[in-house]
């Protein structure tokens, strides 16, 4: 009984569901960039590489910069050049989408790892200054608000950027020609063909698209988060992601929702001061949750038609 009400004031608390919103975008942001990837008819399982290389890129530029924007964007770079490597294996070489998704994973770990003890010499780097982290935008008037003004009002800005790269991408998809287009390229991509898209113009453009994207979260985490860089620091976000995505069935909105799922049981590890819990064992849930939806008993999810299968002009 004690613990149920040490868990049902913990979920009364502001904090926790601050935590909840921060960690769930963290998780949008590759998640996006999967959906977009995906509904193309790309299979991404390297945005964990992905984000490692820009929180890796932003924490170096902001080192030697103290400029949050430019450490950011060069993050981002970082991811799309990733993102790159990943197009053009997936698509021109028309390899395994898979095995080039875990080798970018493994090769983005050695080479921040590598990167990490060559230019530190094996001390690290020190914290991200005050000033070269991504900054909190705390809304006057509204951050007062009772409960949901620090869990709405009193957050990092790249949180309302997330948000509003939620809305863009679920308008893109589904109520533009362009996202018409990314769609039917992983449906269909010989009739897409036929009906004059360029499918590996879209392909290039998604896979790309989703390495942005987790560069920006990559930055998001190293630099607005933990305020510090470390070897593996994404400790398997880029997979919980991917598992977003699917949970939410390959849709934007679906999988903010999955995230927020899982940025509940990250929120839970980091606010469990007041829980008769070990911390340890609290640490578990969100790869727990990613198991859970992995194994299907969420319901089944069907994903785009030619989702991982590479295009070669004029098959069947």
């Amino acid at each position: 009984m004690q613990l149920i009400g040490q868990i049902l004031h913990l979920l009364i608390t502001p904090a926790l569901w601050q935590t909840t919103l921060e960690s769930g975008v963290l998780l949008l942001l590759p998640a996006l960039g999967g959906v977009i990837s995906e509904r193309s008819g790309v299979v991404n399982i390297a945005m964990e590489g992905m984000m490692l290389t820009g929180a890796f890129a932003a924490v170096a530029v902001a080192e030697v910069t103290g400029n949050p924007w430019i450490s950011t964007l060069v993050a981002i770079a970082a991811g799309g050049l990733m993102a790159v490597i990943h197009a053009v294996v997936s698509i021109r070489f028309r390899a395994d989408q898979i095995i080039s998704g875990v080798a970018i994973n493994i090769f983005a770990f050695g080479i921040t790892a590598f990167l990490n003890s060559k230019i530190t010499n094996f001390q690290g780097f020190n914290p991200v200054k005050p000033s070269a982290q991504l900054p909190y935008l705390h809304i006057p008037i509204l951050d007062k608000i009772p409960f949901f003004g620090p869990i709405f009002f009193d957050q990092n800005i790249i949180v309302y950027v997330g948000l509003f790269l939620l809305v863009a991408v679920q308008f893109m998809l589904f109520r533009t020609r362009l996202g018409l287009r990314i769609r039917a390229v992983g449906e269909h991509p010989q009739a897409a063909d036929t009906a004059g898209i360029n499918v590996y113009s879209i392909r290039y453009g998604s896979v790309i698209a989703s390495g942005l994207l987790s560069g920006l979260a990559g930055a998001f985490l190293a630099i607005g988060i933990t305020n510090v860089f470390n070897d593996g620091m994404t400790d398997g976000r880029g997979y919980i992601a991917l598992a977003a995505m699917i949970f939410g069935k390959w849709t934007p909105i679906g999988s903010f929702v999955a995230c927020l799922i899982f940025g509940l049981g990250t929120s839970i590890v980091a606010n469990n001061s007041t829980l008769n819990v070990s911390r340890d064992l609290l640490s578990m849930l969100p790869y727990i949750l990613t198991l859970v939806v992995l194994a299907g008993l969420v319901g089944k999810s069907i994903p785009p038609a030619a989702d991982g299968q590479p295009y070669t002009p004029g098959s069947e």
